[in-house]
């Protein structure tokens, strides 16, 4: 019997020796490491800039030039507006590469209020962009790629709305998918889309060319005449303007996500937003090449009118590009609005199963899927220029405060770090512009929907104080096994700087 024991405990032995020799060999020859349950560094500079220019260049450009024209009066203030527009967002993004590369935290505007400010604005902005701007924007950006994928099925005629929202549905869900699957897949994505979108950009640039060496130019004498001055015109023209710009702040709600930060944020900035403004000068110019100011006003879909008259033989392309654009707008619109849910539920801000990542993909998929689902609410038909009018009123108070936020920490918290760091005026320069767009359009024409927006902003802090500052007992009690059941059915868990 002892024998028996002796010869079995050999081989126990010679058995562990002989696993632990193939984990070191293993270790050793492969050097594999348990992957982290955390978002991974998968963002390089070429995925940035597309990340940019792809957000940017979406549903804008191909419906904010007849607002921007309506709300300026004549050619001529018409491009300075688009110029000003690409200077100021330019200038912003400059505030943010600062601000991004000093606090290198995923959440863009969210992260930099909560470390100049607190909670209570970082709360109040993630509240209001939450619920209300990242899934308007997603659903206005999916809307337009429902009207234009429809419109060669009927032709000389509208598309039924029941047709657009179902489609622009499909899209929303489409596209949460893809980014909760995988970050390299939807990257992959964004950079082919983007680089479609260039071109259908480049073709209608060239077209625009080649007709002003022509001749074609009776639009561009006294461009001037006519022009409307007034106060809260122009920041209206800024506002429709700014809607084809937004997503150049895009880049800031990714930084954990990005390879090397300090200079493939900056860099990224650098090259795609000149980049975006020079390409959106040149195609208004190339569409007051072909048509007067009336007829771009009274045009349904100005890419589309502007390929029927110069691009006969493949006018086709148009309504095509144009859906892939809108598509690519939509996907980089939904992967950066994921990020600023999942930094606000892991600060606290917002229920615990939106911080979580999927065990499989490493995707905030709760977050993602949250937006999704809001997004798809948000296709209920409306007019899509008043809601761009209160997106931009909404958003551009605390793009101010954000540019405020640097100026407060260059003076309070000289202990950060700064890799770029830019003058003092910028921030202030934009500053002063944040509150000058706010304030005119309230000045020149008051509205109730504004009083509204402003009132659904401060209406966060009765959430903040019940759910958050407070804690309740019974909403942890409700919460925890819905999130135990969420977490089963989606297969999240908390990232590991949670656990």
């Amino acid at each position: 019997m002892d024998e028996e024991n002796l010869r079995k405990r050999k081989i126990s032995t010679e058995e562990k020796n002989g696993n632990l020799a193939l984990d070191k060999t293993e270790s050793e020859g492969t050097k594999k490491e348990p992957e982290q349950m955390a978002l991974k560094k998968q963002v390089g500079l070429l995925s940035g800039i597309s990340l940019i220019v792809g957000t940017m260049i979406g549903s804008g450009i191909f419906i904010s030039p007849k607002a921007v024209l309506s709300n300026t009066g004549a050619v001529g203030p018409c491009l300075v507006v688009w110029a000003a527009c690409g200077v100021l967002s330019t200038l912003g993004a400059l505030c943010y590469a600062d601000l991004g590369t000093m606090i290198t935290k995923s959440g863009g505007e969210y992260a930099y209020l909560l470390e100049a400010f607190g909670p209570i604005p970082a709360f109040l902005y993630s509240w209001m962009c939450i619920f209300v701007s990242k899934p308007s924007s997603f659903a206005i950006i999916s809307l337009s790629f429902a009207e234009y994928a429809a419109a060669p099925f009927y032709p000389g005629c509208v598309p039924p709305p029941l047709v657009i929202k179902c489609l622009a549905a499909v899209a929303i869900i489409l596209i949460t998918a893809l980014n909760s699957i995988s970050v390299k897949l939807a990257n992959y994505v964004q950079n082919f889309l983007t680089a479609a979108k260039l071109l259908i950009v480049a073709v209608i640039i060239v077209a625009g060319i080649v007709l002003i060496a022509q001749g074609n130019t009776r639009n561009f004498e006294n461009s001037f005449d006519g022009a409307k001055t007034s106060f809260g015109s122009i920041s209206l023209a800024f506002y429709n303007g700014l809607w084809s710009y937004d997503g150049w702040n895009q880049l800031n709600y990714i930084t954990e996500e990005l390879k090397n930060p300090f200079r493939n944020l900056p860099l990224s900035i650098i090259i795609g937003i000149p980049l975006v403004t020079v390409c959106y000068i040149l195609v208004n110019v190339a569409y007051f090449t072909t048509m007067t100011p009336a007829e771009l006003l009274d045009s349904s879909a100005v890419a589309v009118t502007f390929g029927d008259r110069v691009l006969t033989p493949a006018s086709w392309l148009v309504p095509l590009f144009v859906v892939l654009s809108t598509f690519g707008a939509a996907n980089g619109s939904c992967f950066t609005a994921g990020r600023l849910t999942f930094a606000t539920a892991r600060e606290g801000h917002m229920v615990k199963i939106l911080s979580y990542i999927n065990v499989r993909h490493l995707t905030p998929s709760p977050a993602l899927i949250f937006n999704g689902v809001l997004a798809i609410i948000y296709i209920i038909p409306t007019d899509i220029n008043t809601l761009i009018n209160y997106f931009s009123f909404a958003s551009w108070i605390f793009y101010g405060l954000t540019t405020f936020s640097l100026i407060v920490m260059t003076f309070r918290r000289k202990d950060l770090k700064r890799p770029v760091k830019v003058p003092i005026v910028l921030p202030i320069v934009v500053t002063v512009v944040a509150i000058y767009l706010v304030l005119a359009p309230i000045i020149d024409a008051p509205d109730l929907a504004y009083l509204y927006c402003s009132l659904f902003i401060v209406g966060g802090l009765i959430f903040y104080v019940l759910f958050i500052y407070f804690h309740f007992n019974w909403t942890r009690k409700i919460m925890k096994p819905i999130t135990k059941h969420l977490q089963l059915f989606l297969e999240v868990v908390p990232a590991e700087n949670e656990q």
